[in-house]
C-alpha cells in the first residue's frame, strides 16, 4: 500500500516575492509619471492660450533645447543622459500638439533621412508633410501653406546642398533651427534574411557608402540604382528578392525587416538640416547666425574687406560658401555662418559693418545650434 507523502510544501521563493514588490513599485511610479504628464499638459494648454492672445509662435526651438539641456545638467542618474532627449522630445511633441497641431513640410518622400530628421526634431505628434523638392518646401513655408519646413543643407562627405543655398537667397523665410543627423544605412527586405537577397537597390550615394560591406556580404548580388532610398524601399516591398539600402525609418514606413544595420563604410557621415519658418527665434545662449552678401567684382580685396569686421569684433565664422548669381556671370552670393545671435551687440556691430561694405546683405537666420547631446550633434 502506498504511504502518504510526508514532504512539506515548497517554501515560497523570496526572489519571486521581491520581484513582485519591485514591479508593484514601478507600476506606482508609472502612475505618478502619468499624473505628472497630465498636469504638464494642463499647464501647456494654459501656455497655448496665452500664446494665442500674444501672437507668440507655438514652436520655440530655443526653449525646447533649454528644457533638455537643463534636465541633462540636473540629472543625478542612473537614468542615462542619452535617453533624456528622445523621451522629452516626445513629451514636448505630445503636449505641444495641445497648444496647436504643427504642420511641417519636408523634402520627401517618406522614409528618407530628411523625414527622419523632421521626426527627430518635432516628434511623433507633428503632422509631417512630404513634398517633392527642396524648392517646394521653401514655397510652402513662404506661402504660409505650412508654418515650418525641413531641408538638408550640408553633408560631411558630399558638401553643401546647392539648391538649399539658392532658395535661402531667393525666398523670404528665416532659419529657425538646425538638426544634425548621423547617416546610418541599413539593409532592408521583406524577409529580413541575407540568404534571400538576389538584388540590392538604392540611390547611387548609399550604394557607394556601403560598397565594402556589400562586397563582403553580397558579392554576387546585382546592384540596382534608384532615384531615392525610398524608391528602393518600395521596390523591396514589391520584390522578395530585392533588398534596399536605406534608413531604418524606411523599414518602419514601408513595413520591411532589417537584415543588418550600420552597414556604411564610414561612421563620420553626418548631414546638417535646417528648419525654416517665418518667425525669428529668440537667443538661446548658444546660437548661429546665417547671412548672405554680394560684393562688387571690380573692387580688389572685396572679400577680405567684407570679412574683416567679424575678426575685428571677435566673431568666429564657422563656414563660408559661394553660389553664382543667376544672370550675372562671375558674380557670387557669399553665405556666411557665424557664432552668436543677431541680437548680441558684437554680432550686430559686425553685421552692420559688413553690410556697409557689401553691395547687398541679408540675415537669413539666427537660431539655436544643434544640441551637442544628440548623436552627430555639433560640439
Amino acid at each position: 500500500m502506498p504511504q502518504p507523502s510526508t514532504s512539506s510544501p515548497a517554501a515560497p521563493d523570496p526572489g519571486v516575492d521581491a520581484l513582485e514588490r519591485l514591479r508593484a513599485a514601478i507600476d506606482a511610479i508609472d502612475r505618478g509619471l502619468l499624473a505628472a504628464l497630465n498636469e504638464r499638459a494642463r499647464l501647456v494648454q494654459e501656455v497655448g492660450r496665452i500664446k494665442q492672445r500674444s501672437g507668440t509662435p507655438v514652436y520655440e526651438a530655443a526653449r525646447e533645447l533649454r528644457i533638455v539641456e537643463a534636465l541633462r545638467r540636473a540629472n543625478p542618474g542612473p537614468f542615462p543622459d542619452a535617453g533624456l532627449a528622445p523621451v522629452f522630445r516626445e513629451i514636448i511633441s505630445a503636449t505641444r500638439s495641445l497648444e496647436e497641431p504643427i504642420d511641417v513640410a519636408y523634402f520627401g518622400p517618406e522614409g528618407t533621412f530628411t523625414h527622419q530628421a523632421a521626426r527627430e526634431q518635432f516628434g511623433a505628434q507633428a503632422r509631417l508633410v512630404p513634398v517633392p523638392t527642396v524648392r517646394d518646401v521653401f514655397a510652402a513655408v513662404e506661402g504660409a501653406k505650412q508654418p515650418l519646413g525641413v531641408v538638408p543643407v550640408e553633408n560631411t562627405t558630399e558638401g553643401v546642398v546647392t539648391q538649399t543655398l539658392d532658395c535661402l537667397a531667393e525666398f523670404d523665410v528665416t532659419v529657425c533651427a538646425e538638426v544634425m543627423l548621423r547617416i546610418s544605412q541599413a539593409l532592408l527586405s521583406r524577409s529580413g534574411r541575407l540568404e534571400d537577397v538576389v538584388r540590392v537597390a538604392s540611390h547611387p550615394q548609399p550604394l557607394a557608402q556601403c560598397r565594402r560591406w556589400l562586397e563582403r556580404q553580397l558579392p554576387r548580388a546585382e546592384r540596382i540604382e534608384t532615384a531615392s532610398t525610398a524608391a528602393a524601399a518600395q521596390r523591396a516591398v514589391e520584390d522578395a528578392g530585392t533588398a534596399a539600402v536605406a534608413s531604418i525609418t524606411a523599414a518602419e514606413v514601408y513595413g520591411l525587416a532589417p537584415i543588418a544595420q550600420g552597414i556604411e563604410d564610414r561612421r563620420d557621415n553626418t548631414t546638417r538640416f535646417l528648419v525654416i519658418g517665418r518667425d525669428w527665434p529668440a537667443a538661446s545662449g548658444n546660437d548661429l547666425t546665417s547671412a548672405v552678401f554680394t560684393i562688387r567684382k571690380d573692387r580688389p580685396g572685396g572679400l577680405h574687406r567684407l570679412l574683416a569686421p567679424f575678426a575685428e569684433a571677435g566673431v568666429n565664422l564657422t563656414s563660408i560658401h559661394l553660389r553664382p548669381i543667376p544672370g550675372k556671370p562671375w558674380e557670387y552670393l557669399f553665405f556666411v555662418d557665424l557664432e552668436g545671435h543677431r541680437s548680441e551687440s558684437r554680432v550686430e556691430a559686425a553685421l552692420e559693418a559688413a553690410g556697409a561694405i557689401a553691395s547687398s546683405s541679408r540675415v537669413v537666420g539666427s537660431f539655436p545650434r544643434a544640441s551637442a547631446g544628440r548623436e552627430g550633434g555639433r560640439p
